[in-house]
């Protein structure tokens, strides 16, 4: 990644890209299930984003974490389109302490696994990103009401998979 945007002709877009490769990351670990593929995504991202740096088409209308989070989160649905199936993580032993806190991650992988990918992303970037609102709908280019109806319809399943 350091050295396909080392070629990037804004050294300062530079360095906030790399500051943001991490949460890149996060995100694209939780919408594609895995860490392998999320680092497959995140490269990917950065690849297309240093294109598209080096064509002018970054206009700076929204922020840079913004316009790489859209980008990472259509490289992600890419990658679910083409592979229906997510690999589950890998299980790890665990002690007794570890047990219950690894079985309810699990249902929360599987729940979230369950719901369609622009819910999922939605919920990622408003919960775990920490993106506002508007920013939600500006990566997942929607309007902010669309965007409230994908989180609301993400909660509540979680909501019944949970009560149930």
């Amino acid at each position: 990644m350091t050295a396909a945007l080392a070629l990037s002709p804004d050294p300062a877009l530079e360095r906030k890209a790399l500051e943001a490769a991490p949460a890149m990351f996060r995100l694209a670990a939780r919408l594609v299930g895995n860490t392998a593929d999320a680092e497959d995504v995140v490269q990917e991202a950065f690849v297309k984003a240093l294109a598209s740096l080096r064509a002018g088409e970054f206009r700076g209308q929204a922020a840079l974490t913004t316009w790489l989070f859209r980008i990472t989160t259509n490289v992600a649905f890419d990658r679910l389109r083409r592979a229906r199936t997510a690999e589950r993580p890998s299980e790890e032993p665990s002690t007794d302490g570890q047990a219950d806190a690894r079985v309810a991650l699990r249902e929360l992988h599987d729940a979230m696994s369950e719901l369609p990918p622009d819910q999922r992303a939605a919920l990622v970037l408003k919960e775990l990103q920490g993106l506002t609102t508007r920013e939600v709908a500006e990566v997942l280019e929607r309007s902010e009401g669309a965007t409230e109806q994908l989180l609301v319809r993400a909660r509540e399943t979680l909501r019944r998979r949970f009560e149930s």
